[in-house]
């Protein structure tokens, strides 16, 4: 009986089946050679690799032999790493993102339904108003605000009495930190002892002065080291100590008024400006601010004040939102402030969202205190030998009495416990960062920052506003029993 057996080859005897149904080396070399290109991923070529190292392969092989029907088929496995895995370099996350973002909008409308269902619509802004205009427009903030012109004007008269030689650089030097030492100390004795003044409005006030201080010092500092830079050897030796002239034409009303309104802390002569005022940008930032007033507004009166007027010793607070709505707001004034102004430089902060750590944060989160800071503290620090990180250390320390200082004053309440959060911060940040790498450390910066500074902040409003109502209550509890008392004569008999 005739039987096909490949290659062209035709048997006739049964006896031959024996020989025929086992290959020869050369077929089964064939064999390995096609199962061996068929799997190309590099694993799967080294484990082929590895088993048939000893079995000889023909280079050449007739056409039928390296194709197959079937090829594609073969082999559908390789070595690789699930996309969310750590290994992975995978990096599309749009999707997740999207879903997270609907999540949270649909979670929170939820709440938000509740809320209104609970207590009704309570979003007014006629209160913001009345609580702005201070007993009748007398508006002492505001008053506050126009006196900081004459420390201004003090630091402007100052430089140029130097700059004419009226004024020696030590005396000079003398006046200004007077100067400053009474900018800081005018506000808190005006908060402190003029009782309408209203928190918001000590607030915004505080933070002017505060950002005030700041540029003055930063402009009696960079006159005096471009004076020193236009130093001459002459000059060194006819006056026999540190004096130089400087061109006056920068030493204006005009040159320090652009700087204080300038989105900066940090002076210097010629600001990088661009070419001209973009009016669609303009409005566009507007309204940004304008709405994110309204929504933490409406935030603060709908969802945050009936949870204090029902809570007096605990409470829970949507304080993530109110952080991010301020940082926002901030990205929208500075922008505005710029684009107004045709201020150049608008890096106002880095990716601190993607830090993954808290020291990275702090130095992305505001980027012209972080160069301030860096430019008269800690480079004045080095140059008296202060050790790195002992100037970090004295810097970060500053930053966080700063915030103390700033939200501790307008609400008349001192607990330390801004101050004492970030010091917190900072022995997490010292102490676990060897822990907490990369996303594990993101979402550690995350959660200090939900449950850091923003809770301090929100625990000193709710002290505030339950004294304040105890206050009021107070003030009009000796008026009940009088008219308890009339009422119940008003109905004795006779």
């Amino acid at each position: 009986m005739l039987r096909f057996c490949g290659d062209d080859k035709w048997i006739h005897s049964t006896d031959q089946l024996s020989s025929v149904d086992e290959p020869s080396d050369s077929e089964m070399a064939v064999m390995r050679k096609r199962f061996a290109s068929v799997c190309s991923s590099s694993s799967a070529e080294e484990d082929s690799a590895g088993l048939y190292d000893s079995a000889p392969i023909f280079t050449s092989d007739p056409p039928s032999e390296q194709e197959h029907a079937y090829e594609s088929l073969l082999c559908c496995h390789s070595v690789q790493d699930s996309l969310l895995s750590s290994n992975s370099s995978f990096t599309r996350y749009r999707g997740i993102l999207n879903w997270i973002i609907i999540l949270l909008v649909l979670t929170h409308a939820h709440l938000f339904l509740e809320n209104f269902i609970q207590h009704g619509f309570l979003i007014d802004v006629k209160k913001v108003w009345q609580h702005l205009i201070e007993e009748n427009c007398n508006w002492p903030s505001v008053n506050l605000v126009l006196g900081a012109n004459v420390f201004a004007i003090t630091a402007l008269l100052l430089e140029r009495s130097q700059d004419k030689g009226l004024l020696s650089p030590t005396n000079a030097h003398r006046l200004h930190l007077v100067n400053l030492g009474l900018l800081l100390l005018f506000p808190a004795a005006v908060i402190l002892h003029e009782p309408t003044t209203s928190a918001g409005g000590a607030f915004l006030s505080l933070c002017f002065y505060t950002v005030l201080g700041m540029k003055l010092y930063s402009y009696q500092e960079a006159n005096h080291w471009y004076r020193q830079a236009h130093l001459t050897d002459a000059d060194k030796d006819q006056n026999g100590a540190v004096a130089q002239k400087v061109q006056s034409e920068h030493l204006t009303y005009r040159d320090l008024c652009y700087f204080l309104l300038a989105p900066t802390l940090c002076y210097q002569r010629d600001f990088p400006c661009t070419p001209k005022v973009r009016i669609n940008k303009l409005l566009h930032r507007l309204l940004e601010m304008v709405i994110v007033i309204q929504i933490m507004v409406g935030i603060v009166q709908q969802w945050i004040e009936p949870i204090f007027q029902r809570s007096e010793n605990s409470f829970s607070a949507p304080t993530h939102f109110l952080w991010l709505l301020f940082f926002f707001l901030n990205h929208s004034y500075l922008n505005f402030c710029a684009e107004l102004l045709r201020f150049g430089d608008r890096h106002f902060y880095g990716d601190w969202w993607n830090a993954t750590s808290l020291i990275t944060f702090w130095k992305n989160w505001n980027i012209p205190f972080q160069r301030w800071c860096h430019r008269h503290v800690y480079t004045q620090l080095a140059e008296k030998n202060v050790s790195s990180s002992r100037a970090e250390l004295l810097v970060f320390l500053m930053s966080a009495a700063m915030c103390e200082y700033m939200i501790a004053l307008p609400l008349n309440n001192c607990h330390l416990w801004i101050f004492l959060m970030m010091v917190f911060e900072l022995l997490v940040a010292v102490f676990l960062r060897d822990y907490f790498q990369g996303n594990y450390g993101n979402g550690l910066v995350w959660l200090c920052l939900l449950l850091g500074p923003p809770l301090a902040v929100i625990t000193y409003i709710h002290d505030h506003y339950i004294s304040f109502h105890q206050r009021c209550q107070s003030s009009s509890s000796p008026l009940i029993p009088d008219q308890h008392l009339l009422s119940r004569v008003a109905l004795q008999p006779q």
